[in-house]
Parts: C-alpha cells; sequence; structure tokens
C-alpha cells in the first residue's frame, strides 16, 4: 500500500512537471527539436594555487557542462539548486524571443533559486546560432558557475568558411582564493575597490605561471597542417584580456555569435560577456606554442593580476618535455591593439539596419564617488577620497528591487521601480576630460530603480559616452534580450557633426566594449516585449550600479506579447 501511494504521489509529481511544460510551450516559439538538460547546483572542493576551497558548480563540473543545440531548437533545463546560495541561470546572448521569463538576472526578470527549490528554464533559438554561453548571475557566482552553449547550423547548412579539422571551446575565467559571495559583501561594505583575481584561468586550469600549477594546464593535441576552430568565451569577472597563440594568426569568422567578415589577426581582446570564434592553422614547425591570456586595463591606477594564463597548442610528434614557445601579447594598456581588433569586424551577412529612428538614447557611463554617511568610515568609507564607491548611467546608479522588475511590471506592483530614467544626461559638458564634478569635487551619482519604457517597435539609436569623473575605462556593456548593429565608435565626446556611422557591414553584437575615453553608437528595433537588463559586464561596476532596465511593451497579437509567467517562477 506504502508503494502505491509513493508511486502515485510519483506519478502526480511527473505530470504536474509534464503539464507545466506542455502549458508554457504552446506560448512559445515551437522549436524543430527539444533538447532537455538538467542543472544540479552543488558545491564541490577544488585545490589550486597551493590551496583548496569550496566553490559553486554545476552537475559537478568546473567550468561546467556544454549546453548544445541546433538553430530554432527549444532548450529545456531543469535547475535543482543543492546550494545554501541563491542562484539564477542567464543564457548569454540568447534573444529570449517571448521568454523573458527566462533570462535570469536576478531581480530583473526573476527572483532567484533558493536552496532547495528547482526551476525549469524554456526558450528557443530563433534564428540564432553560434557560441554562446551561460553563466550564473547572482552575487559573483558567475565565477565558478559557468558553461558554454553551443548553437550549430540547421542540418544540411554548412559554415561560411572551410569546415574545421577539429572544434574547441576556450572559456576565459578568473579565479580567487576567497569565497566570491563573501568576497563581493566585503568589497561593497568597504566602499573600496575589489582585490585582483588570484589567477586567470582557460578551461578552469590556470597554467604553470602560477604556483602549484605545473600540471594544471589546459592543451589542444593539434595535427600539422590541420584547421581547428576555437571557440573563445569570456566568462571572468572584472578585467578584460588579450588572447594569442605563439607564432600562428588568429581568423576572426564569428563574434558575439554572428558571423563576420574573415579578418586575421595576431591576438583578439575579449571583455566579459564576449565570444569569438577564431580559426588557426597548425601550419608551423612541430613543437609546443602557448595559448596565452593576459589583461586588458584601461583604468587609471587599478591594482590588477598581471600574470598571463597559458593553455598549449601542442603539435603531434613533439617531444612531452618540450619548452613551450610564448605568444607575443601587447601591453596591458594598448589601446591601439584593442581599436585594431574592433576595427576588423564587419558583419558578413547584408545587415537590416534601421535608417529611420524613433528614439535617441544617449548614456554616460563611468565611476562615482558618494559622500562618506557611515558611522564607522574606517571600516565603509574606503574609496578614493574617503568615500564610496559607485558606478552610474546618466548618473543614476541603479538600485536592484526586492522583487523582480518584471513580475512588478507585468502584474503591475507599485512601488519597485520607476519609469523616468533619463534619455539624455541632466547636462552635457566635456565628459571625458573636464567633467564639473571631477575629484575631488562633487562625483556623486543619484539611486533608483529607474526603467527606459519603449513602444513595441521603437526604432532606437543608442550612443554610450565614456566619463572621466574618477577614470576613464573600457567598458564592456551588454544588452539582454537583443542584438545591435555597433554602427561607429571613436575616441574623445561624441561629436553628431564628425561622427562617422558604418552603415554597410557594422558588426552585430550583444556585448560592445565602449573605448576608453570615448563612445559607442548602437542601432536596435525594440521588438521583442518584456524587460530587458543593460548593464556593464565587469561585476564590480554591476554591483555598483552601472546599469539600467529597459522595458519594451506588448505589441498586436499574441506574437508580440509577452506570455504570462510560469507556474514555478521563484518567489522572493
Amino acid at each position: 500500500m506504502v508503494n502505491s501511494t509513493i508511486s502515485f504521489v510519483l506519478w502526480l509529481s511527473l505530470l504536474a512537471y509534464t503539464c507545466n511544460i506542455v502549458h508554457v510551450m504552446s506560448q512559445l516559439p515551437s522549436g524543430i527539436s527539444t533538447r532537455f538538460y538538467d542543472f544540479k547546483v552543488q558545491t564541490k572542493r577544488v585545490t589550486k594555487l597551493c590551496n583548496s576551497k569550496d566553490i559553486v558548480v554545476i552537475n559537478g563540473e568546473f567550468p561546467g557542462p556544454v549546453v548544445s543545440a541546433q538553430e530554432g531548437d527549444r532548450i529545456i533545463v531543469k535547475v535543482t539548486n543543492q546550494t545554501p546560495f541563491n542562484i539564477t541561470i542567464h543564457w548569454h546572448g540568447v534573444r529570449q524571443l517571448l521568454s523573458c521569463w527566462f533570462d535570469g538576472p536576478s531581480f530583473i526578470t526573476q527572483c532567484p533559486i533558493q536552496g532547495g527549490q528547482s526551476f525549469t528554464y524554456n526558450f528557443t533559438m530563433v534564428k540564432q546560432k553560434g557560441t554562446f554561453f551561460w553563466h550564473a548571475h547572482v552575487s559573483w557566482l558567475r565565477a565558478t558557475a559557468y558553461g558554454a552553449l553551443v548553437v550549430y547550423p540547421k542540418t544540411g547548412v554548412p559554415y561560411p568558411f572551410k569546415y574545421p579539422y577539429e572544434e574547441h571551446i576556450i572559456l576565459l575565467g578568473e579565479y580567487w582564493l576567497k569565497d566570491v559571495v563573501q568576497l563581493e559583501r566585503t568589497t561593497i561594505a568597504s566602499g573600496s575597490v575589489p582585490p585582483p583575481a588570484d589567477a586567470y584561468t582557460i578551461n578552469g586550469q590556470p597554467g604553470p605561471n602560477y604556483n602549484c600549477s605545473k600540471d594544471d594546464v589546459y592543451k589542444i593535441n593539434a595535427l600539422p597542417g590541420k584547421t581547428y576552430l576555437l571557440r573563445l568565451i569570456h566568462a571572468g569577472l572584472n578585467t578584460e584580456h588579450f588572447f594569442a597563440i605563439a607564432n600562428h594568426k588568429l581568423t576572426i569568422v564569428e563574434a558575439d555569435a554572428e558571423y563576420t567578415k574573415p579578418f586575421t589577426t595576431d591576438r583578439a581582446m575579449l571583455g566579459p560577456g564576449q565570444t569569438m570564434s577564431v580559426l588557426v592553422t597548425a601550419d608551423q614547425p612541430i613543437g609546443r606554442y602557448s595559448m596565452a591570456m593576459a589583461p586588458y586595463m584601461s583604468a587609471q591606477g587599478l591594482k590588477f593580476q598581471n600574470i598571463s594564463s597559458t593553455a598549449y597548442f601542442q603539435y603531434l610528434g613533439a617531444a612531452p618535455d618540450a619548452l613551450s614557445i610564448p605568444p607575443k601579447l601587447p601591453s596591458y594598456n594598448d589601446n591601439l591593439a584593442v581599436k585594431t581588433v574592433m576595427d576588423g569586424l564587419r558583419s558578413l551577412k547584408p545587415p537590416n539596419i534601421p535608417k529611420e529612428i524613433d528614439t535617441n538614447l544617449f548614456i554616460t557611463i563611468g565611476l562615482n564617488v558618494q559622500k562618506c554617511r557611515s558611522d564607522t568610515p574606517q571600516q565603509n568609507c574606503q574609496g578614493l577620497n574617503n568615500g564610496v564607491m559607485a558606478a552610474s548611467m546618466n548618473n543614476i546608479s541603479f538600485v536592484k528591487p526586492k522583487i523582480s522588475v518584471l513580475e512588478a511590471y507585468y502584474k503591475k506592483i507599485n512601488g519597485s521601480f520607476t519609469e523616468d530614467f533619463p534619455e539624455v544626461p541632466q547636462e552635457f559638458y566635456d565628459f571625458v576630460n573636464g567633467a564639473p564634478n571631477n575629484i575631488p569635487n562633487n562625483t556623486q551619482s543619484l539611486n533608483g530603480t529607474r526603467t527606459i519604457i519603449l513602444e513595441y517597435g521603437t526604432r532606437v539609436q543608442l550612443i554610450l559616452q565614456d566619463t572621466g569623473t574618477v577614470s576613464t575605462e573600457n567598458h564592456p556593456i551588454h544588452l539582454h534580450g537583443y542584438s545591435f548593429y555597433v554602427i561607429g565608435y571613436g575616441n574623445g565626446n561624441y561629436d553628431q557633426d564628425a561622427a562617422n556611422f558604418n552603415l554597410v557591414d557594422p558588426p552585430y553584437m550583444n556585448t560592445i566594449g565602449v573605448p576608453v575615453g570615448g563612445w559607442a553608437a548602437i542601432r536596435f528595433v525594440a521588438d521583442n516585449p518584456g524587460v530587458w537588463y543593460m548593464h556593464c559586464h565587469l561585476d564590480i561596476h554591476q554591483s555598483w550600479g552601472l546599469g539600467t532596465a529597459i522595458i519594451v511593451k506588448n505589441g498586436k497579437g499574441k506574437f508580440q506579447t509577452l506570455p504570462h509567467p510560469p507556474a514555478d517562477l521563484p518567489r522572493c
């Protein structure tokens, strides 16, 4: 009798889960095939850099499991949290067409999945293929909870380049000896900047340049004469990086999961959140060649880890103990090397750029220093000039609400956010060189959960302008729910009369590195209803408030209307 009761309860649970999936699937774009994945969020003890600690991982793997699909497939991932930490998963670069509920940023589209709870993500790769990735979007858990999402072309559709002999995923990361959740808390509480990473990693391995890491090295065994496709993914937290292979050229064929015209270079530069696919041909003498990631640090006076992480591109036939040949990497502040890579990115297919613009947005980005208001300033005001570090867009530091913006918007819950984010700065001045609130003057920002409201179908041009209030810096700005055309960028303050736009073949990206002391111009059509987070992908800047949310209203009919929330949406 007991066994029968248990079986009946299990059957009811399975039926409820299946009904929920079927109900949600009936509202979303249907895929060619459905790919099911089961993510268990767990803690795992690892030993790196002579030290052991517990980290948050998925299914016991670091980096996490690869999610693979084909263009047009539906992906269903059940995430069960077996840790004491809150968690969400963001599917970086996925447009989430009519599936905003499954985008993943905490307190933007959902409340976190708490310990012991589960949530099922359900979305379709509508007209998307290429190199994506997934990562935690709560606190700084992205430091260890991340993995690749590779979407292949439909069956019978070839790559627009010569088919490689092999493909390899290269995940670039950062590793701290301290617990990253506690690290974020202590950093914010101190009002100061975080310590630099203790190591950089390639596929979770620091490489031989670090203590106790001689054997912790990722390696590709290369067959002479063959061409390899490397899917580069920057999953790091707070540092941008150059990537190169000694004595080998990289031919970029894809950026942010969109094909590009082939561009050959000695090195690539990726900021956190960016992906890039490159072709590499094993055309050098047999030997062991280092693949290396080294920091690009554009901010002034900031401490950073300056030891490179290396892996091996090792030819078959090379001696097992052969010395590795190091690559030539740019200096840490080589802005020209960054510009050279960006200049080479061009869309392969004819773009569909909006020529007429309905809404012009001008958003400044940068750092701030708030006045100390603590009773214990020595503990809480360790930022510049004994203040508290912050970051902002249009001088407003984004504050995440206590429930998700999407849920508050959908259910018309008042008090969680406002709809008054300014479309332009309060005043225009020399943003880069002569800001009126430069140190040691007023460097404060306002705080608020202010959002941008767009009607469905709005054709948007957005100018992103770096500022020198504290220090100019290259900021990787990521927009959820959309890709956009990068029609222009340059140094100094944006000048519409002098700006040179590329409306012929601009790259189509989801994360743009706004040049240090410069600007970037992007265009997109707001054709995906929901609430979409736009933020700097340097996690410390996001923690400090460098972001905002864009609310795109429903259009007409069910294919322009956000479906209602899934039944298992986590509660705060």
